[in-house]
């Protein structure tokens, strides 16, 4: 199958791309700029702000999947819902018969945050002209790389004691980005998920402070914790820009829906891609030890060029 694959250089979409190519799929990677793309599938020049490189990156497409946001702009809301518009378009202007798309958990009767409101929003966006859409809505997404588990991570690095809001208490359901891969290949052979949404999480249901303290726990690390009630969300968003490289706008997004259950209530996406999950402890290890395999790696590639440099002078 044709399969196009926007944010292919991204954190799921990285992942994404050698999983298709190794089952067999023909990969475009959509990237901004395709001369640098050094990743699995042929890269493909897309932007999901340019229409016209959206008809040129679907051309030919089975199906296309929509990896895309823009947290770190305040006004994400706006850009989000204008690039679903123009990629839906696109699509269906190009044949392609799905549209599969990565949303966010949450439940419809609460009062959504921004960020959940807006990946909704796109939901209903890629559908309206007439493209199937199959969504997979997805809460933490635990891997090397990944902002959500980067604030987990940093924090607990950073702050033997810590000052927490209510959010820490809302209740989660995350999942390995390597179990989110595997069921968004999973969906790409299943007709019967054409048109249906989805809700995908690990095994183990535990509030962000339960996230916390666990991480902590794997790493040796003592974590003692003051809850403050009163630490509003923007307060929040600034202090976790003091204590993490996540900016200040993608910060409060995230935060703003941490006042949000996001735990799956249907789980019918386990008869259609049946296999076993990543336990909380166990997608934690695995995120460390590619964090860890990574900044070997940039040590080696690091010593290697001092030692090319001295052997020329």
């Amino acid at each position: 199958m044709r399969v196009l694959v926007t944010g292919a250089t991204g954190f799921v979409g990285s992942r994404l791309a050698p999983a298709l190519v190794g089952a067999g799929h023909e990969v475009l990677a959509m990237t901004r700029r395709p001369d640098g793309y050094r990743g699995a599938g042929t890269p493909v020049a897309g932007n999901v702000g340019d229409g016209t490189s959206l008809h040129h990156a679907l051309s030919g497409c089975d199906t296309a999947y929509y990896l895309v946001h823009s947290l770190d702009d305040p006004d994400f809301q706006r850009k989000d819902a204008a690039a679903a518009c123009r990629f839906a378009r696109a699509a269906a202007d190009a044949g392609v018969r799905r549209i599969i798309y990565l949303g966010g958990l949450g439940h419809d009767g609460d009062d959504l945050s921004r960020h959940l409101r807006s990946r909704r929003q796109v939901e209903r966006l890629l559908g309206n002209t007439g493209v199937p859409v199959t969504v997979l809505r997805a809460g933490i997404v635990v891997g090397h790389g990944g902002v959500s588990w980067e604030i987990t991570r940093q924090l607990v690095a950073h702050l033997p004691a810590m000052v927490t809001p209510r959010w820490v208490h809302t209740r989660t359901q995350p999942i390995a980005v390597a179990d989110v891969v595997r069921y968004l290949v999973g969906v790409l052979e299943a007709p019967e998920v054409e048109g249906r949404v989805f809700e995908v999480g690990g095994p183990d249901v535990l509030s962000y402070l339960e996230m916390l303290t666990r991480v902590a726990e794997i790493q040796g690390r003592h974590l003692f914790v003051v809850p403050v009630p009163l630490l509003s969300p923007r307060l929040s968003s600034r202090w976790l820009a003091l204590v993490t490289d996540v900016d200040v706008p993608t910060g409060r997004s995230l935060i703003d829906s941490m006042t949000n259950e996001v735990v799956v209530t249907d789980d019918s996406i386990r008869s259609v891609v049946p296999f076993d999950l990543m336990g909380y402890d166990e997608m934690v290890l695995a995120a460390l030890g590619e964090r860890a395999a990574e900044r070997r790696r940039t040590s080696r590639q690091r010593s290697g060029g001092l030692l090319a440099r001295g052997a020329r002078s």
